[in-house]
């Protein structure tokens, strides 16, 4: 019986700490990583940010994510990424021509608003940034 407990005393620990690890990744809500094109007036955008926002007025909750723009393209943080369903978008570029104002230069348009519905997965998603009526 001595023997019996010997063994399984490692083995009771050992599932201890591989569970201890269990349902870390499970809290919060599952995010999905998400990149894609940034385009203004049909030129890829070449600096700025992308913000995604789970839209409250349409019951979603959950983390937001920011991605950076570079050339005109943006890539999720892995495991930083969107949460799906109804999710507002808040787009901002320059022309990255760094100024004595701005080390990412002079903006090219004012903040862009527009709203998506992400699905749950990783995803491609391309945004063509609308002049604001005048």
């Amino acid at each position: 019986m001595k023997n019996f407990h010997a063994l399984l005393l490692p083995a009771v620990a050992a599932g201890f700490l591989i569970c201890a690890g269990c349902g870390q990744h499970d809290k919060g809500p599952r995010r999905y990583n998400l990149s894609g094109t940034v385009t203004y007036q049909g030129k890829p955008v070449p600096t700025g940010e992308i913000s995604f926002l789970p839209d409250s007025s349409q019951g979603n909750t959950g983390p937001g994510a920011v991605a950076f723009i570079q050339d005109g393209r943006y890539e999720t943080r892995r495991n930083k990424g969107v949460t799906p369903g109804p999710t507002v978008v808040i787009i901002t570029g320059y022309d990255g021509v760094s100024n004595s104002d701005s080390a990412t230069g002079k903006a090219l348009f004012s903040s862009f608003d527009t709203r998506v519905d992400l699905e749950d997965r990783d995803a491609v998603k391309d945004f063509v940034v609308e002049p604001s009526p005048k």
